[in-house]
C-alpha cells in the first residue's frame, strides 16, 4: 500500500505561480483587515468617537492581535536579535513598541512588547510580526525558549466559540482616570507612559499598563479570558455615570487618525535572498503574508516600491545601534533625513461632498465609495498622493472620517521636503474601474485636495505623547 504523501504550499509558491507580485497581492480576496467579534457599534460609531475625546470609552482589544507569550532567558534574545529598539533598559513591568526589519532595513510589522516578567515577555500585535519571530525562534534554536501562540480570533468565527489566552480592553479619554480610581477602591499613581502595574477590579487584582491611544491619560488591563464578562460589566457599570461608551469595531480602527499611527504598512518580504528566501519557503500559502490585500491608486510593477522604512512610519527613534540585529547594516547606511516622513492629510470637505454625491448620481459611474468612519478597502492601502504637477510626492496609507474633527483624513508618507501646510491631491479610487478584490465595486477615480498637517492631528494628542510614539520622526 502506497504512503500518501501531503505536500504544503509556502508563500513562495504562490508567488512563483502567480507570475506578478503585486497583480497577486491587489487582487487579493480577503478585502479589508476586519476587526472580529465584537459588535459593529454599540450606540452609533459618531457617539462612540466622540467619547473617546469628550468623556470615556471602553475600548475592546480581545480579538483583533495575536499574543505571542514568550518564556524563558532566551525570550530576551530573541526580541533584541530581531528588533531595532534597544532592549538595554528593557525592564520588568514595562512596555515597548517591537518593529522588526528585513536585512535591508525595511519594516515588516510591528507591536508591542509586555515584559510580565524577568523571563515572559508577551509581543501583541499583527501576523507579520508574530511570523517573523516564530520563523526566528525556529531557525536559530534558542535552546531556552518556550513559546505560546495565542492568534487572533476568526475574522468570521460564524456562531462558533471564541476562545483567547486574555480579554484586553483599555480605559480611555478625559474622565477615564476617575472611572479607574472608582473601579480600584482608591487613588491610584499615574505612572510614566508604557510602565506596567496593578489595580484592584471587584476583588481581582488586574495587570494594567499605563496608555493614551485617545490622548487623556489611560489604562490597558488584561487578565483571564474567563473574567472578560465580568470585567467588561464593572467597567461599564463604573463608568455610566460619566458618560462611558463601549467603542464597536467601526469606530474603533478610525481612533489612528487622530492619534496618527499607521497600522498594517505591507511586510517588506517578498523579494530578498538569503534569510528572506528562507522565510519566504517557510511562511504558508494560507499566511497573512500570503493573501494580504493592497488597495488603491499607487500601482508600480516594482514590489518594493510599497516597503517603509522606520523613518518613514515614524519609527526613527527607535533605532538603537547599542546592539546587533536583523537590518543593522541597511539602516546604518541610511540618511535619516532623506526619508520620506509621516504627516496628517485633511481632505477638502467639497471633495468629499463630491464623492457621496456621485452615489446618487444615475447616470454615470460614481467615485470609489468612501466608507465611514474607515474608508480602507484593503488590509495594506496606498493612494497616490500628487503636487499641481502630478509627481507622486507620497502616499496614503490609512484614510477615514473624524466626528470629532469633522474632518475627512489620512495618514501618509511624504518627500520630506513638503512643508507643513502644503496643498497636494489624493488619488482617490483604483485605475481602470478597479481591481478584483472583493471590496471594489465599479467606480472611477477622482482627485482629492487635502493639506498637510501635523501628526498626530488631535491637538491634545500631539500635545501628551511622548516623542516617537504615533509622532512623526523629527531627524
Amino acid at each position: 500500500m502506497s504512503e500518501t504523501v501531503v505536500t504544503t504550499k509556502s508563500l513562495q509558491d504562490v508567488l512563483d505561480e502567480s507570475g506578478n507580485v503585486v497583480e497577486r497581492l491587489r487582487n487579493a480576496q480577503i478585502g479589508a483587515y476586519i476587526y472580529p467579534v465584537v459588535a459593529p457599534e454599540f450606540s452609533n460609531w459618531r457617539s462612540e468617537q466622540r467619547a473617546w475625546r469628550d468623556s470615556a470609552v471602553l475600548f475592546d482589544q480581545s480579538h483583533h492581535m495575536d499574543n505571542l507569550i514568550l518564556r524563558g532567558p532566551d525570550a530576551i534574545n530573541l526580541i533584541s536579535d530581531t528588533a531595532i529598539n534597544s532592549v538595554a533598559n528593557f525592564a520588568v513591568d514595562k512596555a515597548k513598541q517591537y518593529v522588526p526589519v528585513t536585512p535591508a532595513g525595511h519594516v515588516i510589522g510591528d507591536g508591542i512588547m509586555f515584559r510580565q516578567a524577568e523571563e515572559e515577555i508577551v509581543y501583541v500585535g499583527r501576523a507579520p510580526s508574530t511570523n517573523w519571530l516564530l520563523f526566528n525562534a525556529e531557525k536559530n534554536g534558542y535552546q531556552n525558549l518556550e513559546i505560546v501562540e495565542d492568534r487572533r480570533s476568526p475574522s468570521r468565527p460564524m456562531g462558533k466559540p471564541v476562545q483567547r489566552e486574555y480579554y484586553r480592553f483599555q480605559i480611555q479619554g478625559p474622565r477615564a482616570w476617575e472611572i479607574i480610581e472608582k473601579l480600584h477602591g482608591g487613588s491610584l499613581e499615574k505612572l510614566k507612559f508604557f510602565n506596567m502595574s496593578w489595580m484592584n477590579i471587584e476583588g481581582t487584582q488586574v495587570r494594567t499598563l499605563r496608555h493614551g491611544m485617545s490622548g487623556a491619560p489611560g489604562l490597558e488591563i488584561w487578565g483571564p479570558y474567563a473574567d472578560y464578562d465580568r470585567m467588561r460589566d464593572a467597567i461599564l457599570a463604573a463608568g455610566e455615570e460619566f458618560g462611558m461608551l463601549a467603542v464597536g469595531s467601526r469606530a474603533y480602527p478610525s481612533n489612528t487618525l487622530e492619534s496618527g499611527w499607521i497600522p498594517s504598512p505591507l511586510p517588506a518580504i517578498y523579494t530578498g535572498e538569503d534569510l528572506l528566501a528562507e522565510y519566504r519557503q517557510w511562511l504558508g500559502a494560507d499566511s497573512y503574508e500570503a493573501n494580504n490585500a493592497v488597495a488603491g491608486s499607487f500601482v508600480s510593477d516594482n514590489i518594493e516600491d510599497y516597503y517603509h522604512t522606520p523613518w518613514e512610519l515614524g519609527y526613527g527613534s527607535f533605532v538603537k545601534f547599542d546592539h546587533d540585529f536583523i537590518g543593522r547594516d541597511a539602516l546604518e547606511k541610511m540618511d535619516p533625513a532623506a526619508q520620506r516622513k509621516k504627516v496628517t492629510l485633511a481632505w477638502d470637505a467639497e471633495d468629499i461632498q463630491r464623492i457621496q454625491a456621485s452615489l446618487y448620481d444615475t447616470e454615470g459611474t460614481p467615485f470609489k465609495y468612501f466608507d465611514l468612519p474607515l474608508a480602507n478597502y484593503g488590509s495594506s492601502n496606498f493612494d497616490k498622493v500628487i503636487d499641481d504637477d502630478g509627481t507622486v510626492v507620497g502616499v496614503s496609507m490609512f484614510t477615514g472620517y473624524s466626528a470629532n474633527e469633522k474632518r475627512a483624513l489620512s495618514l501618509a508618507t511624504i518627500n520630506p521636503d513638503v512643508p507643513e501646510g502644503a496643498r497636494l491631491k489624493v488619488v482617490w479610487g483604483e485605475e481602470d474601474g478597479g481591481t478584483k478584490k472583493t471590496t471594489v465595486e465599479p467606480h472611477q477615480q477622482t482627485e482629492v485636495n487635502a493639506t498637510v498637517s501635523p501628526v498626530p492631528y488631535s491637538a491634545v494628542a500631539r500635545e501628551s505623547y511622548q516623542e516617537g510614539w504615533r509622532t512623526g520622526y523629527k531627524a
